[in-house]
């Protein structure tokens, strides 16, 4: 069905919630030519594009995929030059792009490219929006889809709508959430948590200027965005599909739970956001049917189901997963599987329709929220197991490898998120110093070992796997952030170094870091691809293993068995397989259980991992 069906096809559900919703024609009648006017502006190849994906049905749910998500700035400067360097990209393997945030945004007040200044414009140091449209085509010739950060929440101060408001505008006004003194931000500080509460204390800022208090939940710089006025969403629905316009495949949904607020609420998750993100879906049904919405929603697994709506009226189509990276770390710095377990029996639970972005490690600090009522009844308490997981990880605990720095920290809550490569928490940099201090590179191994389990367990997981730019090859933390004023103060920017390319060309030299890793990853890929037992449509189970140091995980696809047994402690673990015949898929090595016998013994040395699909695996 092409797109000039799909208006009347989805217009009486998508009335139906704008006006119980807004109760506003008027503003109805603006939406609906916003989408007319998008939907004819939406070039031929696009058109093609999404017939295709309409055809293929679920084209993102595929064991084809590998992602990656990366700087424009730091590979290569621009984007002229990241598409010059997407040869390389294509020897990666990766066919799913995803780049952080290039809207513009006034320097020194980013947040990373989190406060939009304008949703039409990139960041003219990194290009023009020519220049992504260009890209978006070269992506496209060469089969890789691509990712863009939208930002719903909030824009920048820099924004001509808060300039506007700025000078007492009373409509640019309206599109924020505006106080003449702080009787009712007070009344809303007595519900609402706080995003950063060292860094941005409090969820409102006093403008000296204006006289008046406006909603900040996350910095001063960002102003929260007032959706329960049809403008916002108008415009804000309007900018989305001119992104999706220029040729971006996936639009990553900058932190959903927040967007509709309301007094004596946590102001998170409330029943609108869902109203407001099914809106949004339609409006891409309507304009652009093959653009994929990937939300960001940072909670158990158990409650991300609802951001995904249902099979028949879908929100989000794919989120990030979130808990599991976090719970992953947590289960290497404990060597205790029994958190990640409980909490991959919940995803293996979630509906047919919930479907994640995986990854290790992001553009982002790693923020501890853990199900600590589940690991209380092992005596954990809060507090003291946040402390010990960054001592861990900061190389400040007694034997500990790794190499991490802390963010945010908040000394009176006892809290503090995680910063760092996936090489440097990983114990490769310790391992490269010891390397160099005594010629041993026992720990050197053992971290490599390790980063690569990491990654075969990502990638064991339904979902696209997706690596950031760098762990390909190994590439550490980067310190020299500590000399950068812009930066000094944001520790995340000690996993957001520049890409090395001259330690990437090390990927060709036998017997490197970056050759073990880079091959070991595109052979799991490879693997991946390969086998119909990691398609999305497979049953996925937790494989009991007997052993709280071992992750299992069973696949199931039509006859087909898989196993995927993970040590998470450095030291060496037998684990029984039930069958007396399997083929380790990375390998090629066949196991055959004694005669008579009908299961076998694994045996995994520290960090160790295998993949193990029943029977003979075929050539």
């Amino acid at each position: 069905m092409g797109n000039k069906d799909h208006l009347n096809e989805w217009k009486k559900e998508l009335e139906e919630l704008y006006m119980d919703l807004y109760h506003d024609r008027n503003a109805w009648n603006y939406f609906l030519q916003m989408l007319e006017r998008n939907r004819s502006e939406r070039k031929e190849s696009l058109r093609r594009l999404d017939e295709a994906r309409e055809q293929e049905g679920d084209w993102y749910q595929s064991n084809q995929l590998l992602g990656m998500m990366l700087y424009v700035q730091n590979f290569g400067g621009n984007l002229k030059a990241v598409q010059e360097r997407l040869p390389y990209l294509t020897e990666c393997g990766v066919n799913y792009l995803h780049l952080m945030p290039l809207l513009d945004s006034p320097q020194g007040k980013s947040d990373g490219g989190y406060a939009v200044s304008d949703f039409r414009k990139v960041r003219p140091k990194l290009g023009t929006m020519e220049d992504l449209e260009e890209l978006a085509d070269a992506c496209h010739e060469r089969g890789i889809s691509l990712c863009l950060d939208f930002v719903l929440n909030h824009t920048s101060e820099d924004h001509a709508w808060a300039k506007a408001a700025r000078t007492g505008d009373p409509i640019a006004m309206s599109r924020y959430f505006f106080y003449d003194n702080w009787e009712i931000p007070n009344l809303y500080e007595q519900t609402v948590p706080q995003v950063f509460p060292t860094t941005a204390p409090g969820n409102f800022t006093w403008l000296d200027d204006m006289k008046k208090v406006v909603m900040t939940s996350f910095y001063q710089y960002q102003w929260d965005l007032n959706y329960a006025n049809p403008m916002v969403f108008n415009d804000m629905t309007d900018n989305l599909l001119f992104l999706a316009n220029r040729g971006m495949d996936v639009i990553r949904l900058d932190a959903i739970p927040y967007i509709w607020k309301e007094l004596w609420t946590t102001c998170r998750n409330l029943p609108q956001v869902h109203t407001l993100i099914r809106m949004m879906k339609l409006a891409c049904q309507i304009v652009c049917p093959g653009v994929v919405l990937l939300g960001e929603v940072v909670m158990e697994p158990r409650e991300v189901a609802p951001y995904f709506g249902t099979p028949h009226r879908p929100e989000c189509d794919m989120l990030y997963n979130v808990t599991t990276m976090c719970t992953t770390w947590h289960t290497l710095a404990t060597r205790d599987a029994r958190l990640l377990r409980h909490q991959m029996e919940q995803v293996c639970r979630l509906p047919g329709n919930c479907f994640f972005q995986n990854y290790l490690r992001c553009h982002d600090d790693i923020g501890w929220g853990l199900d600590f009522p589940f690991l209380g009844q092992f005596g954990i308490r809060e507090v003291d197991h946040k402390r010990y997981l960054n001592d861990w990880f900061t190389g400040k605990w007694e034997g500990s490898w790794s190499r991490g720095e802390t963010y945010n920290d908040a000394a009176e809550l006892g809290d503090a998120r995680l910063c760092g490569t996936t090489a440097s928490l990983t114990g490769i940099e310790a391992g490269l110093e010891e390397l160099e201090r005594t010629g041993d590179d026992t720990l050197l191994r053992r971290g490599i070992t390790c980063d690569l389990m990491l990654h075969a367990w990502m990638f064991s997981q339904t979902g696209i796997p997706v690596i950031y730019s760098g762990d390909e090859v190994g590439q550490l933390n980067d310190y020299s952030y500590h000399q950068d004023p812009s930066h000094w103060s944001d520790s995340r920017y000690v996993h957001r170094g520049k890409f090395d390319f001259d330690l990437a060309g090390q990927r060709l030299e036998q017997g490197t870091v970056q050759q073990i890793l880079f091959d070991g990853l595109m052979h799991m890929h490879f693997i991946r691809s390969s086998f119909d037992v990691f398609r999305p449509e497979a049953s996925v189970y937790v494989y009991y293993t007997g052993d709280d140091r071992v992750m299992g995980i069973l696949r199931e696809y039509e006859g087909e068995r898989f196993v995927g047994l993970f040590n998470f402690s450095e030291t060496a673990a037998d684990v029984e397989l039930q069958g007396s015949q399997w083929t380790e898929l990375l390998s090629g090595t066949g196991f055959a259980a004694p005669e008579g016998e009908t299961s076998l013994k694994i045996h995994l040395e520290g960090y160790d991992f295998r993949w193990m699909l029943e029977g003979n695996a075929p050539d």
